[in-house]
């Protein structure tokens, strides 16, 4: 022990002394690299100065930048993945007015009704247990086995109803599912036989968000999704920019009439991205739909042209309300659901839709990074989280199905807790009840936007 010590003496100091020296030494290089650079920055003009880049780079987003270097690569079109990066604007410009003095909250012990049906007058409409949903990914199919598995699984925990995507609708998602709906695409392969039978709604995808109607070809594609798809070796899948079928607009009605008679009486909808709205619900109607997915710009996606993304279609928000008023003046308002998908995140985005005149709110990417939730470290920081998701993901095998279900059935819970806490500080029973007039613009566009009174006015009740 004593010559432990006497050696820990005698070493300390050395070590002390080394490291001050190479403090000392370390500390001289990186003020001399500094100062260098420091002098450039100040003295250098810019077509020798790296302050170029930050000068430069400021006229552009982060994004842009990216995107210009992989245009460059590639006399392709590129993809973007998960939908644009621009977050929709409407939503946070609408405040709640809460109950307090003139009308009174609901008392504590009121059970908060949170049902809603779509396709009323169907004969087999969809009735859910919450106003919330799975919504569709495209184009063509997207997630993987376990992930359909474990939306379906999920959402039956809750009372609410599954998605297939423009995909297949495979065994093990009808058999965890409640309540199902079956996407009618625009591939050329379309549905299985027997998979519309199956199915408790119907959704003829015209258009989307993020890819609105146009063509894809999809190249690599597993062997266990091409024998779902009936694709034969070496075959690409093919998506269509029309739904197969429809090539006037008076093929509308007889598509869904035809699915309807396929699906024994169950709802059967169409999903447009907003755009030429009245002239395009006009068009819905005389087809006899019996609901509407209004899929905002900048709604979730696999992948698709960052052009599709960006530039093309109508905020959710903008949409729902001309689609409201549309309905409300040809008195079809309560026969025809309305359905909100794209650039809502939150339980405040969800309960402001309600209030507009959604009967629903389906979530995509929302719901489907829940379902990671702590899963995603099996890929970060190495791969993206998509290598979870899709089909074609590297680390789909991975995904943990029930903690996956779990995670969902959570976001769907908590997402209703929440507007259900709401609909007591508005005074409310249920949320069908919450209407525009719980609501107020906060600026002169959002009352452009909505017909909604400003938030300096005065509120009628």
């Amino acid at each position: 022990m004593n010559d432990f010590w006497q050696g820990f003496a005698v070493t300390l100091p050395a070590v002390l002394v080394v490291a001050g020296l190479a403090a000392l030494f370390s500390r001289n290089i990186i003020q001399r690299i500094f100062g260098s650079a420091l002098r450039s920055i100040l003295t250098e003009t810019y077509s020798k100065n790296l302050m170029e880049i930050f000068s430069s780079g400021r006229r552009f987003h982060t994004q842009n930048i990216v995107e210009m270097a992989l245009r460059s690569e590639t006399d392709q079109g590129i993809h973007r993945s998960l939908g644009t990066p621009y977050p929709e604007k409407g939503w946070d410009r609408l405040m709640f007015l809460p109950a307090q003095l003139a009308v009174m909250p609901t008392k504590e012990h009121v059970k908060i009704d949170t049902r809603t049906v779509i396709g009323p007058r169907a004969s087999r409409p969809l009735k859910l247990d919450i106003p919330l949903m799975v919504g569709g990914l495209g184009p063509g199919p997207t997630l993987s086995g376990p992930m359909k598995e474990a939306l379906a699984k999920g959402a039956r925990a809750v009372g609410t109803a599954t998605h297939t995507g423009e995909s297949v609708l495979t065994e093990s998602e009808r058999k965890e599912a409640d309540k199902v709906v079956v996407q009618y695409g625009r591939a050329d392969w379309n549905q299985p036989p027997g998979t519309l039978e199956q199915a408790d709604m119907i959704e003829i995808v015209a258009g989307s968000g993020a890819t609105s109607g146009t063509p894809f070809t999809i190249l690599k594609v597993p062997g266990s999704m091409r024998q779902l798809l009936g694709l034969n070796p070496g075959e690409p899948l093919k998506i269509q920019s029309r739904v197969p079928g429809v090539n006037r607009p008076e093929d509308w009605r007889e598509l869904v009439a035809r699915l309807r008679e396929m699906g024994k009486g169950v709802p059967v909808g169409i999903k447009l991205v907003p755009s030429r709205i009245e002239a395009d619900l006009a068009q819905a109607l005389d087809a006899g739909v019996d609901f509407i997915t209004i899929d905002g710009a900048g709604s979730g996606v696999k992948e698709s042209a960052p052009i599709l993304q960006d530039d093309f279609g109508l905020p959710t928000i903008r949409g729902l309300v001309r689609a409201v008023r549309y309905l409300e003046k040809h008195y079809v308002r309560h026969k025809v659901s309305l359905i909100v998908s794209g650039g809502l995140h939150t339980p405040g985005d969800y309960l402001k839709a309600l209030a507009l005149g959604a009967d629903a709110v389906a979530l995509d990417l929302t719901v489907v990074m829940g379902a990671v939730h702590t899963q995603i470290t099996k890929v970060l920081p190495w791969e993206p989280p998509s290598g979870l998701l899709w089909y074609d993901g590297k680390f789909a095998d991975q995904l943990d199905v029930e903690k996956a279900a779990k995670c969902v059935a959570n976001l769907f819970n908590s997402s209703v807790e929440e507007m259900k806490l709401a609909t007591i500080a508005l005074g409310k029973k249920s949320l069908g009840e919450i209407n525009r007039e719980d609501l107020t613009a906060l600026d002169p566009l959002a009352r452009e936007i909505t017909g909604l009174p400003l938030a300096y006015e005065a509120q009628s009740r």
